[in-house]
């Protein structure tokens, strides 16, 4: 197969999606208006938001669709969509026009791609995270959902968590001041992938589907089911793929809204012995521009440990994020922990109800928008500005070493290989879709 280098994966597009553009059916003729929605991606998280949304009201999962047989039998099952609209080629679902929104969650080198086709069929989209494999196809996807005027909800749902949204409104209100740093932290156990080689592709899976517009390489055991985030080609690490939700909430509360200036990444596999491509250990640190006086910059730290469970602070959680401002600091986990000290380090109580990750309301919210074409909690512009800090922070680890963005074009100037790591090659359409 022919590659193109760095193309709009759009314009590029998979051969008859502008043929297949139909009319925006996805907004909803008010409350009253039953929402159809397709799977994309019926792994085990697909299937937990397709339950979810299933049980709004007036929100029915009507197709679904996975290049994997077993997978795409069992999901359809489970959901109770008929085998007409359990499909192995998503394009086939995107030309139904009963379709009004799909959810997204497939390996992270389908969801930009996907998510864009989506749009430009005229369906409302909640993708995963991250959003995107890179940062160029990020804002692509954003694009795509403007010009579509598609409603599209990022998956990480403490954008939608009442804990969150109170916390964030605090540090707003200078609960600890004026709030200079934060660092957020991903620190568990991961386990060891192993070694494989190339084999043929087993039967019951539609290895050439599966891969999509990504480079086409050798089947490997090791790089199907949740193995494939930690391939380059097809993942984003665990930045992208855990770290992404601490990373989300840490930079809101920062209160960034653009791109970093500078990034600075250091680490590796200093632990695992396996296929894994991306690092098991990791230290980043973004740093946000300023107009040159004190107190206006800003700056983000992320550090990454997957073969261990002594967490930072001594707080018992896996994850987990820290503010820092000139008269305090505030400790946040998605776990529905949080707390806050003053300046001497005693505790300050905050009346802020505990409350972990909060999926029903981030879907219920999604629903909400799609009925009245509002922006979501999670609108895809934030869920890209979230995502490029995981692959900025990929880029510079994998380079070893800092790096300085445009914020505004997108583009690492003077740097030719960090630049081109900012995108991909795409394959070019390779077929009619199958069912």
């Amino acid at each position: 197969m022919k590659t193109s280098h760095r193309r709009d994966f759009v314009k590029q597009g998979l051969a008859g999606t502008a043929a297949m553009t139909l009319v925006n059916n996805a907004h909803a003729d008010g409350s009253s208006s039953t929402i159809s929605l397709a799977l994309i991606g019926c792994g085990g998280r697909g299937r937990v938001v397709a339950e979810v949304l299933a049980r709004l009201d007036k929100v029915e999962v009507r197709a679904c669709c996975d290049p994997r047989k077993e997978r795409l039998a069992s999901a359809s099952r489970h959901l109770g969509i008929e085998s007409k609209y359990a499909v192995s080629d998503l394009r086939k679902l995107l030309e139904d026009d009963t379709i009004d929104a799909v959810v997204i969650a497939t390996p992270d080198h389908w969801h930009a791609p996907a998510a864009i086709l989506a749009c430009d069929a005229g369906k409302h989209v909640y993708v995963e995270k991250p959003c995107s494999h890179n940062v160029r196809e990020g804002r692509q996807l954003v694009e795509a959902a403007r010009r579509n005027d598609c409603v599209v909800q990022h998956g990480t749902q403490v954008r939608s968590t009442s804990m969150m949204i109170e916390a964030v409104q605090r540090l707003r209100d200078g609960i600890i001041g004026e709030v200079l740093a934060a660092k957020a932290w991903n620190v568990q156990h991961r386990a060891n992938i192993g070694h494989t080689q190339p084999v043929e592709v087993p039967a019951g899976i539609d290895y050439e589907t599966w891969v999509g517009p990504a480079e086409l390489v050798p089947f490997r055991e090791n790089l199907v089911d949740s193995a494939w985030h930690w391939a380059f080609n097809f993942g984003t690490g665990d930045m992208g793929n855990d770290g992404v939700h601490d990373i989300d909430y840490v930079r809101w509360g920062l209160g960034v809204e653009t791109h970093p200036t500078h990034v600075t990444g250091a680490g590796g596999k200093y632990f695992f012995d396996d296929d894994q491509q991306f690092p098991d250990t990791q230290q980043v640190t973004f740093e946000y521009p300023s107009n040159g006086r004190p107190g206006q910059q800003k700056m983000l730290t992320y550090e990454q440990r997957l073969w261990s469970t002594n967490y930072p602070g001594g707080y018992n959680v896996d994850s987990g994020g820290e503010f820092y401002g000139t008269e305090g600091r505030m400790f946040l986990s998605r776990r529905g922990k949080i707390q806050v000290l003053d300046p001497r380090n005693q505790r300050v109580e905050t009346g802020i109800q505990p409350k972990e990750q909060d999926l029903e309301a981030h879907a219920r919210n999604f629903i909400d928008c799609v009925r009245t074409g509002q922006r979501p909690n999670g609108d895809i512009e934030i869920g890209h500005m979230t995502s490029s800090l995981c692959h900025l922070g990929n880029v510079a680890t994998r380079l070893r070493r800092s790096l300085t963005l445009d914020p505004d074009r997108e583009v690492i100037p003077n740097d030719h290989e960090a630049n081109d790591l900012l995108g991909r090659q795409y394959r070019e359409h390779w077929g009619t879709p199958r069912v």
